[in-house]
């Protein structure tokens, strides 16, 4: 029976993979900070050895953008230490890896999808640890899936949830409207992660849903598909005022999972209308 071993277990997309796997014939060995530090390499090398997990997918980052700014080396040691630490235990253990990543190592400064081969360019704290992470594992792990996503929501704290909760005492609210992206539904994620997860298909992915909004649209639709007559006024990035730097444009082009798979992630509507029937 192969062994899973999934950090940041806690999480949304910890939550979507013990679902997708819970028919699997496999062993689930679920930490979040409490049972494993990753930016301790001592206890890394420790629980790993110990395990001995067939595949590791590092679930655990520092999200909170704006705080990022103002905690770097907390964002960098979890971002980018924790990345380098699982890496070098799989090497050493011959373990699969699984890095997510995010859209927000891209600029925004561009008017098309990116690709995986696109040069990065992130404008924040997060995004900038975040590539650091990538390229800790390209350095260190051998046998590595870097999946970059976007936008995601999941079981959790999320925008679906935020904006649900505002609307039942809110008749309009305000969300920036100037930035576009991908909605991407954690389930979605953990399927793309299952289907690569027996192959040896290694390197960079994007796996995002597929279609663009902004955030704006993003609410009206949760709106719309809630059935709440809530408004939305859609302000710029700049009356937002957000402390970290957003890209303006970050759609993703899944062109290797198109290129190398049969696996095709849902459009964003459509899977947000599956996430929602199961939340209301």
């Amino acid at each position: 029976m192969k062994k899973l071993l999934i950090t940041g277990c806690g999480g949304q997309l910890g939550h979507a993979l013990n679902r997708e796997y819970k028919n699997e014939p496999a062993e689930i060995i679920n930490t979040d900070t409490e049972q494993l530090d990753i930016t301790d390499l001592d206890a890394v090398m420790k629980f790993v050895r110990a395990e001995k997990p067939d595949v590791i997918m590092n679930c655990g980052a520092m999200t909170a953008v704006d705080l990022c700014e103002t905690e770097y080396e907390k964002a960098f040691c979890v971002n980018a230490l924790g990345p380098r630490n699982l890496s070098i235990a799989a090497r050493e253990t011959g373990a699969k890896l699984f890095q997510i990543s995010t859209d927000y190592v891209f600029s925004g400064e561009t008017d098309r999808p990116y690709t995986e081969t696109d040069i990065p360019g992130p404008q924040s704290v997060y995004g900038s640890t975040k590539l650091a992470g990538e390229q800790y594992v390209r350095d260190f792990a051998e046998r590595y899936f870097i999946i970059r996503t976007a936008w995601m929501y999941g079981e959790g704290k999320n925008f679906v949830g935020t904006m649900l909760r505002l609307a039942e005492s809110n008749d309009c609210v305000r969300v920036v409207g100037d930035q576009t992206g991908t909605p991407t539904s954690a389930e979605e994620l953990a399927k793309m992660m299952h289907v690569l997860e027996p192959t040896e298909n290694y390197g960079i992915f994007h796996g995002t849903c597929e279609g663009e909004c902004s955030w704006a649209e993003f609410a009206e639709t949760i709106f719309k598909k809630a059935g709440k007559t809530t408004a939305v006024e859609h302000i710029s990035t700049e009356e937002f005022g957000a402390p970290a730097k957003r890209p303006a444009y970050s759609v993703l082009d899944n062109q290797m999972l198109r290129m190398t798979t049969d696996f095709r992630m849902k459009d964003w509507q459509d899977a947000l209308s599956v996430y929602m029937k199961e939340i209301l």
